[in-house]
């Protein structure tokens, strides 16, 4: 709780029980991404009396602060996720929506020898992979 409260006046946003609970469900271990209708359905599960509104409210206010990070994956609702300050890159399952995250060294390795071949330096990117699990060989 004061890790949260202390993240919070860091970024200049003042202290109240929805941005304290919003977060706190962020910093629960093995959450990583979260749409805002997640979000919303832990609050509910826990007799919070949250709106959707305001969850989107204060997922935009962390976005803006830099304490939360939105991808918008193709095919599917925006999720947004703790920005820990780690680059990593990420693959979607295709048929169950799951969000996998993954470094590669070997790949950025690779992306950075390509735009320098090309004249450029990287200042960002995201990559995203949509993936499919391999189906199963049956052995006779």
């Amino acid at each position: 709780m004061e890790q949260e409260t202390k993240e919070l006046r860091r970024v200049g946003l003042k202290v109240t029980h929805p941005r304290m609970r919003i977060l706190q469900i962020f910093d629960e271990e093995g959450v990583q991404h979260l749409t805002a209708e997640d979000v919303y359905k832990n609050l509910l599960a826990h007799q919070e009396d949250i709106g959707l509104a305001t969850v989107y409210r204060v997922l935009t206010q962390f976005e803006a602060a830099g304490i939360i990070v939105k991808h918008n994956f193709e095919g599917g609702q925006a999720v947004y996720e703790l920005d820990r300050g780690k680059h990593h890159d990420h693959m979607i399952d295709v048929d169950s929506g799951k969000v996998i995250e993954f470094v590669s060294e070997e790949i950025e390795r690779l992306q950075h020898e390509i735009a320098a071949r090309h004249g450029y330096v990287i200042e960002d990117h995201s990559l995203v992979l949509y993936v499919r699990p391999k189906p199963h060989s049956r052995k006779s």
